[in-house]
C-alpha cells in the first residue's frame, strides 16, 4: 500500500493509554489543574494548531515545528488550500493509528507538492523546548510542548561537533506522525494520529505533534484496513490561526517548563517505578 504506516502490524499489544483525552483526563486530574497558578498553563500558537471537525466530533492538533519544520509547514499549507476537507480515514487499525489525508481515500495518492524528505529526528540544543523528566541508560525522556520526546542524554553534547544531541517524537497516544512509501524521503500528504502507543515507529515515521483534544474522537473512528464503506471523515480541517477570533476555541495547555508539570511527572514515575514510559505523564488541557 502507497504510504503506509508500516507492514506487518497484525497483534499489536494494548500499551500506556489514555494521554491527552478530551480535555482533562479525570475528575481529579481537573481538579488539581484548576488549582494550578495561570502561569503554568500556555496557550498554543494558533498558527501550529489544527481544527480538525470530522464526522465524529472536533479533534484539535498541535503541531511541533521544532521537531519537523517542513511537514508542520506541508501540512499548514494543504488545510489552507483546503486539500482535507471531505478526506476520509481510509485505514484504520484499532489499537494502533487512524490513517487519512490522501485525495483518493485509498493510500495510493498524495498532493501535487514534492514529496518531503524524513525529519525522523532534529538536533536538541540549548535553545531547544525540550523538558527532560527522566534519564534512563544514557538517554533524556521528555516533551517538547505536548508532544513525548526521547533525546540522547545531554552529557554527550560535550562530545559532538555542534554540541546538540538527536532527539525524536515518540508514538504515545495522540501524536501525529506523516506516513510514507518504503523509502524514507516519499511522505506527501498523508497523516495519521494514534489510537494507542507504538514506540516500534520512532525514528522511522517523522513525529511532529499530537492531539490536544478529541483523542476519543479519533479512537471512535470506524476501523479497517482498508475501512469499509462508509468511511468516517475530516469534513473540515483549518489553522486555528484563520479561524475568526470570535469563532475560535481557547485553549491552554499544562506548561512542560512549569512546576505543575514536574509534579505531575514526577507523580507518573513514582506510580509506575521500574515500568515508567514517558506515555504514562497525563497532559492536561483546557478547551473553552
Amino acid at each position: 500500500m502507497r504510504r503506509a504506516v508500516a507492514a506487518g502490524l497484525a497483534g499489536v499489544g494494548a500499551m500506556a493509554l489514555g494521554l491527552l483525552g478530551p480535555g482533562l483526563s479525570s475528575p481529579a486530574l481537573a481538579a488539581a489543574a484548576a488549582a494550578t497558578a495561570t502561569a503554568d498553563w500556555r496557550a498554543p500558537d494558533p498558527q501550529n494548531v489544527l481544527v480538525v471537525d470530522t464526522d465524529k466530533g472536533r479533534v484539535l492538533v498541535e503541531m511541533v515545528p521544532e521537531a519537523a519544520p517542513a511537514h508542520v509547514e506541508r501540512l499548514r499549507a494543504l488545510a489552507r488550500a483546503g486539500f482535507y476537507d471531505g478526506r476520509t480515514f481510509f485505514r484504520v487499525i484499532d489499537r494502533f493509528m487512524a490513517q487519512t489525508g490522501d485525495p483518493k481515500d485509498t493510500g495510493e495518492g498524495g498532493s501535487d507538492k514534492p514529496d518531503l524528505k524524513g525529519e525522523f529526528t532534529w538536533r536538541r540544543g540549548t535553545d531547544s523546548g525540550f523538558v527532560a523528566f527522566a534519564h534512563p541508560m544514557g538517554a533524556d525522556l521528555g516533551f517538547v510542548g505536548p508532544m513525548p520526546a526521547v533525546s540522547q542524554g545531554w552529557d554527550y553534547a560535550s562530545m559532538t561537533a555542534d554540541h546538540k544531541v538527536a532527539a525524536w517524537g515518540t508514538y504515545c497516544p495522540g501524536v501525529l506522525g506523516m506516513a510514507r512509501d518504503e523509502g524514507p524521503d516519499t511522505a506527501n500528504s498523508q497523516f495519521f494520529l494514534m489510537r494507542q502507543a507504538y514506540p516500534s515507529l520512532d525514528k522511522r515515521y517523522t513525529a511532529f505533534g499530537r492531539v490536544i483534544f478529541g483523542l476519543d474522537v479519533v479512537r471512535a473512528i470506524k476501523t479497517g484496513e482498508p475501512v469499509a464503506a462508509p468511511q468516517d471523515r475530516m469534513l473540515k480541517v483549518r489553522v486555528l490561526a484563520d479561524i475568526p477570533a470570535g469563532e475560535r476555541p481557547r485553549i491552554e495547555v499544562l506548561d512542560p517548563r512549569g512546576a505543575a508539570f514536574a509534579a505531575l511527572a514526577a507523580k507518573a514515575r513514582a506510580a509506575r517505578g521500574a515500568d515508567f514510559s514517558v506515555c504514562d505523564i497525563e497532559v492536561p488541557v483546557r478547551v473553552k
